[in-house]
């Protein structure tokens, strides 16, 4: 079944649709650009700044939204909508994902030992941070495929795009 075929109404409550797990990569994938960009910026941003882990993962949550949400919105104003719906559908679509992701994330970053002390220059803290998106990406497609089947997540958005 192809991704583009199936558009459920959006919040209908009503049982659940066939969702590819194509479907809920793609919709994980472009959560994760977003919330990558804004991972990696908290990440150097706090590091080279000399703040404490709480305070670069506070920094790099909060881009990872900021980003995550500016990317989906990009996508639905180009489709018309106005700001206000564009986040309106952004907030629909994203905050759980997001959220799991940076959760994930970030409990990797923490859980690694010396990833967030070994600063830029240290393959350590790359690796370290490539590892926790993988993660995090690995476990938010079944979220997103579980939210998509129920027309939330990123049906939100699909019932607004033009192909």
């Amino acid at each position: 079944m192809d991704s583009h075929t199936a558009h459920p109404p959006a919040g209908n409550g009503h049982g659940t649709v066939p969702v590819s797990w194509r479907t809920a990569a793609q919709a994980t994938l472009h959560c994760l650009t977003g919330c990558a960009i804004g991972e990696v910026l908290g990440m150097v941003i706090g590091t080279a700044a000399g703040l404490s882990a709480g305070a670069t993962v506070a920094l790099a949550v909060a881009l990872a939204f900021l980003f995550g949400y500016a990317l989906t919105m990009r996508g639905v104003l180009r489709a018309g909508l106005s700001f206000r719906e564009a986040l309106r559908v952004a907030l629909a679509a994203d905050t759980v994902s997001i959220l799991v992701m940076e959760i994930v994330d970030n409990a990797v970053m923490v859980g690694v030992p010396g990833a967030m002390e070994a600063g830029l220059a240290h393959w350590l803290f790359w690796a370290a941070l490539a590892f926790a998106l993988a993660v995090a990406f690995v476990l938010t497609v079944p979220v997103n495929r579980w939210l998509i089947a129920r027309g939330r997540g990123h049906a939100v958005v699909h019932a607004h795009h033009h192909h």
